[in-house]
C-alpha cells in the first residue's frame, strides 16, 4: 500500500503470525501478514471460511496475542504491554461492534451506550452523545432495555457505545450478520457516515459483498495471508474477486 508522509496509520500488523495448537495439531491462522490501516478510512476484511479474518481482527485489536510478529495501535506495540495496560488501551482507544451486540440486559439503551465511559470514570460529552443518538435515530428509545428493542435498534445501540468514547479506531466483526437487510443497511450507512462525517477509522470483518461495498478498501485473505486488495469496491467487483479465491 502506498502512503504519503501525511498519512496517519491507525493500526498495523508486521510479519504477524498466529498458530493455534502444537505439533501435528498446529493450525496457522495468520501466516506472516503485513498490513496497515489508514486513519479516517473504512476497511473491510474478507475471505473464505477459515481464511483468518476474525483472527486478524482479534490480534490487531489486542483481543488475542500473536505467536510472532507485532501488532500496533498507532505507534504502540501491543506485544510490549502488560495485561492491565492492554485492557486500558482497549478501553480508552478502541471501540468494538460485535455480531452478538453484547448489551447488558438490565441497563437501558442510554446506560449501555454510556457504559464504557462509566467504567473509565470519564464524564460524557453530552453534545457528542446527543449527536450520535440523533444520527442513529435512538432518541425515543433511550429508556428502553435491550429486550424491548428490535435487533436493528440493539445493534445501533452497540454502534453508539463503540463511538461514544471517540476511539481512535472501531473494530466490527460481522456487525450486520444478525440483522435483516433494512436494519443492516441502516447500520452500515451509519458506519460509513462515521468515517465521512466524524473522521472515524473502521475495520470490519464481513462475508457479505454488499456490506463490504460500504468500505473504502477491501482486503482479501486466504489461508492466513493477504492475497488481494480492492480500492473503491462495489458488490459486483467484490464478488468477482471472491470467486477467484474460491470464497
Amino acid at each position: 500500500m502506498t502512503t504519503t508522509a501525511t498519512t496517519r496509520i491507525a493500526a498495523r500488523l508486521v510479519d504477524a503470525t498466529k498458530i493455534y495448537g502444537e505439533g501435528t495439531a498446529a493450525v496457522t491462522a495468520l501466516d506472516g501478514v503485513d498490513l496497515a490501516f489508514e486513519g479516517a478510512r473504512f476497511t473491510a476484511i474478507m475471505g473464505p471460511s477459515g481464511s483468518g479474518k476474525s483472527t486478524l481482527l482479534h490480534c490487531v485489536a489486542g483481543l488475542d496475542v500473536l505467536t510472532s510478529g507485532e501488532a500496533y495501535l498507532g505507534d504502540t506495540a501491543l506485544g510490549s504491554l502488560s495485561d492491565r495496560a492492554l485492557t486500558l488501551l482497549r478501553r480508552e482507544r478502541v471501540g468494538f461492534v460485535f455480531q452478538a451486540f453484547n448489551l447488558i440486559p438490565t441497563l437501558t439503551a442510554a446506560e449501555n451506550i454510556l457504559l464504557p465511559l462509566l467504567i473509565a470514570r470519564r464524564a460524557p460529552d453530552r453534545a457528542w452523545f446527543d449527536h450520535i443518538v440523533d444520527t442513529l435515530g435512538l432518541g425515543h428509545r433511550l429508556d428502553h432495555r435491550p429486550a424491548e428493542l428490535s435487533g436493528g435498534e440493539r445493534q445501533r445501540v452497540a454502534a453508539a457505545r463503540a463511538l461514544v468514547t471517540r476511539p481512535e479506531i472501531v473494530f466490527a466483526d460481522e456487525p450486520s450478520g444478525n440483522l435483516d437487510s433494512r436494519s443492516g443497511a441502516e447500520l452500515l450507512g451509519f458506519l460509513r457516515r462515521a468515517v465521512d462525517d466524524f473522521g472515524q477509522t473502521i475495520v470490519m470483518v464481513t462475508h457479505d459483498p454488499a456490506a463490504a461495498a460500504y468500505a473504502d478498501r477491501v482486503v482479501f485473505l486466504d489461508d492466513g495471508r493477504v492475497v488481494d486488495e480492492l480500492e473503491g469496491p462495489t458488490a459486483e467487483r467484490i464478488l468477482d474477486r471472491m470467486k477467484s479465491l474460491g470464497g
